[in-house]
């Protein structure tokens, strides 16, 4: 099987081609950036996609990222994935971001569990924790830091994501401590093209998973009868 895999959910801009028959990555490609995802993407894909000396029709299926992660690069990556998908009459699916970072550790510190976890600003991180051998112990969800430790119950864990720094330098002393602590900016794209490998396109849409409301909001309308007296 041939899939593209897109990733533009944090502070980097990455796209893959995986052949699983093989079992590599043809052809990948990362930049790191906070901003400026919508132009660096469609011209990476197009490199990548050279690189591999591939077709678009020649892809089986496109992966891609779909959350948690920043609102305006989850809209680039997830729009560019399902355009292509259409025009290459292909499925897409989509893998939280919290699994890709998760999936290149497990198992890496024997049972441990692993604490996946990203920024979310304002002193909370998404966050999901998974056995030593992948299963699930709590789902992605939101939370204060000091809560989302609390909810580590686990054992010593291994901490994978850009907010791992962050939990490890609040992890009480009281606690088991960690194994290990992965800070990484974004998910590895490889992991992202594995995990698109294994789901099923009828279960895994690719669609916003965003976990809680954007910052900005629009204003709020005025009342009619504010905005006729406004116009006087």
């Amino acid at each position: 099987m041939l899939i593209l895999a897109i990733d533009t959910a944090l502070e980097a801009c990455a796209v893959a081609v995986l052949d699983t028959d093989a079992g590599q990555l043809l052809a990948q490609e990362q930049l790191l950036m906070k901003r400026g995802h919508a132009e660096a993407l469609m011209p990476m894909i197009a490199r990548v996609m050279q690189s591999a000396n591939l077709a678009f029709t020649a892809l089986e299926r496109i992966a891609v990222t779909m959350g948690p992660g920043s609102f305006t690069g989850l809209r680039v990556g997830i729009s560019a994935a399902r355009g292509l998908a259409l025009a290459a009459k292909r499925p897409a699916v989509g893998l939280t971001t919290l699994s890709a970072y998760a999936a290149a550790v497990v198992g890496q510190s024997g049972a441990a569990p692993v604490i996946a976890a990203i920024d979310a600003r304002h002193d909370h991180v998404y966050f999901q924790i998974v056995a030593g051998d992948g299963s699930q112990l709590v789902r992605p969800g939101v939370a204060p830091i000091d809560e989302a430790i609390a909810a580590s119950q686990f054992g010593a864990p291994h901490l994978v994501g850009n907010a791992a720094k962050i939990l490890a330098e609040r992890w009480p002393k009281d606690m088991p401590q960690p194994v290990a602590v992965d800070a990484q900016p974004a998910p590895d794209i490889g992991w992202v093209a594995w995990l698109g490998a294994a789901a099923d396109p009828a279960t895994n849409p690719a669609r916003p998973f965003y976990l809680r409301a954007p910052d900005a909001k629009p204003p709020a309308q005025l009342p009619l009868a504010a905005q006729a007296a406004s116009s006087r």
